[in-house]
């Protein structure tokens, strides 16, 4: 288990239309010790993992999956985070590629990936002190395709903030208020959300992916996705980003990096960022 930080400093003063919801979280978070967090790295479950180490102390352990599908600097952001605010955590090495199921990329492939996730945080022995599992789902998840939800229920995995009563902008306004750095971090899914459903999830894929859009976050694109459509890359970054995109050097230095990871050709999505665009499209009626 690896914890630093400095895990007994103040926590700042949350202004009264948050401080209610905290305290709440906060209550739930109580009546469900000792807890297991599983911990993303994004600012959903950073705000759990968060209040739930500053709520029950030692009776709280953080989980984090580690897998191809996790990029190493979100793997690195993620542990940086952990660290700084003292908070434990331990690392499982989960196996998804190995599932045929998850490989062949259907709709519910988030499905098995989840499944697995929580059959290790209820098995694996360093966890034997932690009844109750809980995972940074917020109320606003139930309005987009979350198969993951279906695998957390099976598994009786806690959603302490949808108890609490948290939506994303909820979260936001908190980890900002609480001072928490990824208070802004946009949305980062797994790195197989880039590959469109019914195209077989490899590890090379996943690499390509992840290379590509480095490159893109190297030029200063916080919000961007590299889809994996065959040989070709399709960029989304905001609309009001893509004059710098086009701009002759900085797409020279893209091109070039995004071919040596492996695609050879480059697509600008024409309508910008659209986090969720592969869950759009497969949900959209097909004409006869």
């Amino acid at each position: 288990m690896v914890t630093t930080g400095d895990a007994n400093a103040q926590q700042p003063e949350l202004p009264p239309e948050l401080d209610a919801a905290y305290r709440k979280l906060q209550a739930v978070l109580r009546a469900h010790a000792p807890m297991a967090v599983a911990y993303s790295g994004g600012v959903d479950s950073g705000l759990l993992a968060y209040a739930a180490r500053r709520t029950l102390r030692d009776d709280m352990l953080c989980v984090l999956a580690v897998s191809p599908a996790l990029g190493e600097s979100e793997e690195r952001e993620a542990v940086a985070f952990l660290e700084r605010h003292g908070i434990p955590f331990e690392r499982v090495f989960t196996k998804e590629l190995e599932d045929e199921r998850y490989r062949q990329n259907h709709p519910d492939r988030c499905y098995y990936c989840k499944s697995e996730l929580f059959a290790l945080m209820r098995e694996a022995p360093v966890l034997s002190r932690f009844p109750f599992v809980a995972h940074g789902a917020n109320l606003d998840d139930s309005s987009d395709h979350r198969p993951g939800a279906q695998a957390a229920a099976e598994r009786e995995v806690l959603a302490p903030l949808v108890e609490a009563g948290y939506t994303k902008r909820l979260i936001r306004d908190t980890a900002h208020a609480l001072g928490l750095e990824l208070w802004d971090k946009p949305a980062a899914p797994c790195l197989a959300s880039r590959i469109p459903y019914f195209t077989e999830v490899t590890r090379e894929k996943l690499r390509q992916v992840e290379k590509a859009e480095a490159a893109l976050k190297r030029e200063g694109f916080r919000e961007c996705r590299v889809r994996h459509h065959g040989h070709t890359a399709r960029i989304e970054v905001p609309l009001e980003e893509q004059p710098r995109l086009r701009s002759a050097g900085v797409w020279g230095r893209i091109e070039a990096e995004v071919k040596a990871a492996g695609f050879e050709r480059l697509e600008i999505e024409p309508d910008g960022f659209r986090s969720g665009r592969l869950n759009e499209e497969w949900k959209r009626p097909r004409r006869a």
